[in-house]
C-alpha cells in the first residue's frame, strides 16, 4: 500500500507524542513492504529525503502558534492530490478536520487518528478552542475510518456522533537500562530524584508538581525534562522556581531519557489532559513506580500499577509524594510485574497490525460502514492501486 501521514510535525521524532507515534508506526509499515510518506515541517525535520525506508516530504507552514498546524495540513493536503496514495492518515483533531480535501478531489481512502481532545488545552485562545470543538465533526464524519487511542476518546466520539470509531493502542519499545553517567552533570544520583518528562505546557501540570515538591522536606531532587511549545511565558514562570533541588534539563535526548528512567526513584505525571500518556507507559516498562493525576486517560494507561492523586489538587499531590518518598519498599517493589504489564498490553507490532487491518478494510469496501463492496481473496497490499480500482469498477 502507498500510505501518507499528514498532521504531525515530522520524523525522526525529537519531541511530541504524535511524532513518536508516527515514527514508530511509519518505520514498521515501511519494514513490512509498504511505501510510506511522512509530511514534515521544515523547522522540525532537517533529515534527507528518506529516513529508515520512509519517504519524507517537507512542506512549509505559517509557523505561528495558531496557524502552524492548520496551514501545514492544508498545504500537505493540496500536495497529496494526484500523488496516487492508497491511504492518507490525518493525525490530531485540528489537522483531521481537513481530511475532506482528498475525499472531495480524489479517490484516496482517508483515515483520521485522534490522540486527544485538543480543545481542552489551555494554550489555545477561546476562538481556537471553539474551532477545535467544531473540528470534531469533520474529523469523525468525513473519513473512511476514524481512529482513537483510548477508551475514553472512543466513548466520547461514538456517543456524540453515533458512528463506530476504531481504537488502537500505541506501543512502547523495549527498555534500555543504563548506569548513571550523563545524569551526573545535573547533580543526580541513582534513586535520589523524582522525574517529570514532557512538553512544558500548562495542561501537563508541571506547576502542580513543583508547588507540591516545594512543600516537602526531603533530600530528593526533582528533575524536569522537556521544552515548551508556543508557551514561553509559562516556561519562564517554571524556570523562575529552579533551585539546587528543582532542576530543569531542557531537551532530553533518547540516550539521556533511557538513563533518567533507569535510575529514577519515582516518575510523576500531573497532567490535566492526555490521550494515552506515552511517558507513563515508558516509565512502567522500566519498572518505575508512577504517580499520576486521576484523569481517565492516566487511569486507563496505568491499570492497577499506578498511584494517583486528585487532579489539580496540590495538597493531595504533596501528601501522595511524601508517602511514596517515605515508603521505599512500596516504590521499589513489583518492578517485574510493572514490566510484564507493559510487555503484555503495549506493543508497536500489535499497533501496526491493527492499522494494517483498518487500511485493508478501507480498500476492500466501496463505502465506509455501508456493508457494500466485497473483500478480495488476494491480500490488498499485494495489489497495485490501479488494480484495486479496476476490480471495483469491473465488479460494480
Amino acid at each position: 500500500m502507498r500510505i501518507a501521514f499528514i498532521g504531525q510535525k515530522g520524523i525522526p521524532a525529537t519531541y511530541g507524542g504524535i511524532e513518536d507515534f508516527t515514527e514508530e508506526v511509519a518505520v514498521r509499515l515501511a519494514g513490512r513492504g509498504h511505501q510510506i510518506t511522512v509530511y514534515c515541517r521544515p523547522y522540525y525535520s532537517s533529515s534527507p529525503e528518506s529516513y529508515r525506508k520512509v519517504n519524507l516530504k517537507r512542506v512549509k507552514s505559517i509557523a505561528t502558534k495558531h496557524l502552524d498546524a492548520i496551514s501545514h495540513t492544508f498545504l500537505c493536503s493540496i500536495n497529496s492530490l494526484g500523488k496516487r496514495f492508497d491511504i492518507i492518515v490525518y493525525q490530531a483533531l485540528g489537522p483531521s478536520s481537513l481530511c475532506f480535501i482528498p475525499r472531495l478531489w480524489g479517490d484516496t481512502k482517508v483515515v483520521t487518528i485522534i490522540h486527544a481532545l485538543d480543545w481542552q488545552r489551555k494554550k489555545w485562545s477561546k476562538m481556537a478552542r471553539l474551532l477545535l470543538r467544531v473540528a470534531e465533526s469533520p474529523a469523525v464524519r468525513f473519513p473512511d475510518k476514524a481512529i482513537v487511542i483510548s477508551d475514553g476518546l472512543k466513548s466520547h466520539f461514538e456517543s456524540k456522533f453515533a458512528r463506530e470509531v476504531e481504537k488502537i493502542t500505541p506501543g512502547v519499545g523495549p527498555p534500555v537500562f543504563r548506569e548513571p553517567d550523563g545524569i551526573k552533570k545535573f547533580g543526580l544520583e541513582k534513586e535520589k530524584y523524582i522525574l517529570f518528562l514532557g512538553r512544558l505546557v500548562p495542561e501537563k501540570g508541571c506547576h502542580y508538581l513543583i508547588s507540591a515538591f516545594e512543600r516537602i522536606e526531603t533530600d530528593m531532587k526533582l528533575f524536569v525534562g522537556g521544552n515548551g511549545f508556543f508557551s514561553d511565558d509559562y516556561v519562564q514562570r517554571l524556570h523562575s522556581r529552579s533551585s539546587s533541588k528543582i532542576i530543569f534539563g531542557g531537551y532530553v535526548s533518547e540516550e539521556l531519557k533511557q538513563e533518567l528512567l533507569s535510575n529514577a526513584y519515582l516518575y510523576v505525571l500531573p497532567s490535566e489532559l492526555e490521550g494515552l500518556p506515552q511517558s507513563v507507559i515508558e516509565a512502567l516498562s522500566y519498572g518505575r513506580c508512577v504517580l499520576v493525576s486521576d484523569i481517565p486517560a492516566n487511569l486507563e494507561t496505568c491499570g492497577r500499577w499506578g498511584h494517583t492523586f486528585r487532579n489539580k489538587e496540590i495538597d493531595d499531590l504533596r501528601r501522595k509524594l511524601a508517602e511514596l518518598i517515605d515508603n521505599r519498599d512500596l516504590v521499589r517493589g513489583k518492578q517485574k510485574e510493572r514490566k510484564e504489564y507493559v510487555t503484555k498490553n503495549f506493543s508497536w507490532d500489535k499497533t501496526v497490525e491493527d492499522l494494517e487491518r483498518i487500511f485493508k478494510e478501507c480498500l476492500n469496501h466501496k463505502k465506509p460502514d455501508s456493508g457494500e463492496g466485497e473483500e478480495y481473496s488476494e491480500p490488498v497490499e499485494l495489489l497495485r492501486r490501479d488494480e484495486v480500482i479496476d476490480r471495483v469498477t469491473n465488479r460494480s
